[in-house]
C-alpha cells in the first residue's frame, strides 16, 4: 500500500509539473517552439509620452499585439519629482508580466541631443533597463537612423513615413497613434528583423564579436539584401 501511494503520489507531481509546463508556454504565447519571437519596443522620451508596443514575428509574418503611449500630467509631476519615472516602472512591469516578451528593444540617447535632454532621457531609459532587469528579459539598443533604415529603407525618414511603414508590415486597419507609439513599434519590428535575420543565416550574437557595432553592420547587411519588396500601402486613413 505504501508503494502505491509513493507512485501514485510521484505520478501526480510529475502531471502538476507537466501542466504548469504547459500553463507556462501559454502565458508566453506558445510560439517559441514555432519559432516565433515576441518583442516589447520602447520609446523613452525625456518630456513627452513614452512610447511602447508589443510585436511578435516567425521570420515570415509579423503582428502587433499591444501598443500605446504613457504621458505623466503636470499634476502628478508636480505631486513627486519622480513621478514620471515610477509611472515608466509601473508600466513596462505590467506589459512584462502580461505578455512576457522575449526580448527588449529600446531606441538609443540622440547624442546631438542639448545636455540637460539628455540627462532626463537617460533617467528614463535608466528605468526601463531596470524593469527589463528585474525580470530577466535581454535589452538590444537601437540608433534611431538605425530602426528608420530597417523599417523604411532610410534612415532620414520622417515620423509620418514610419507610422505609415509600420502600419503596412504589420498589417494594421490604422495608422499607429501616437508619432511615439508607432516609434516602439518600429524599434520592435527593427530588433525582430536582426534576429530573424541573425538565426536564419546562423551568425554570431552581438557579444560573440569584436564589437556590437560589427554584428549590427552584419545583420543590416544581410537584412538588405534578403529583404523582400515593400508593401504597397493602398490607403493612409
Amino acid at each position: 500500500m505504501a508503494v502505491f501511494l509513493l507512485r501514485w503520489r510521484n505520478a501526480t507531481n510529475l502531471w502538476q509539473e507537466k501542466r504548469d509546463g504547459r500553463r507556462l508556454m501559454a502565458m508566453r504565447g506558445g510560439k517559441e517552439k514555432n519559432g516565433w519571437m515576441r518583442v516589447l519596443g520602447v520609446d523613452p522620451a525625456a518630456a513627452g509620452p513614452t512610447g511602447y508596443g508589443i510585436v511578435e514575428g516567425d521570420g515570415r509574418r509579423s503582428r502587433m499585439l499591444h501598443y500605446g503611449a504613457l504621458r505623466v500630467t503636470a499634476k502628478r509631476q508636480k505631486e513627486c519629482a519622480g513621478a514620471a519615472l515610477q509611472d515608466v516602472h509601473t508600466l513596462l512591469c505590467g506589459l512584462i508580466e502580461k505578455f512576457m516578451p522575449d526580448a527588449m528593444a529600446v531606441e538609443s540617447v540622440f547624442t546631438a541631443l542639448n545636455m540637460r535632454t539628455a540627462l532626463r532621457l537617460a533617467e528614463v531609459r535608466g528605468v526601463v533597463l531596470l524593469a527589463a532587469a528585474q525580470h530577466g528579459v535581454e535589452v538590444h539598443s537601437y540608433a534611431p537612423r538605425e530602426v528608420k533604415a530597417s523599417i523604411a529603407g532610410h534612415g532620414q525618414a520622417d515620423k509620418r513615413q514610419v507610422q505609415l511603414m509600420v502600419r503596412a508590415l504589420l498589417s494594421m486597419t490604422e495608422t499607429p497613434e501616437p508619432a511615439d507609439a508607432a516609434d516602439a513599434l518600429a524599434v520592435a519590428l527593427c530588433h525582430l528583423q536582426m534576429e530573424q535575420a541573425r538565426r536564419r543565416f546562423a551568425l554570431p550574437e552581438a557579444s560573440a564579436l569584436g564589437k556590437p557595432r560589427d554584428a549590427r553592420v552584419a545583420l543590416a547587411a544581410v537584412s538588405i539584401a534578403t529583404r523582400s519588396p515593400l508593401p504597397r500601402i493602398l490607403s493612409t486613413r
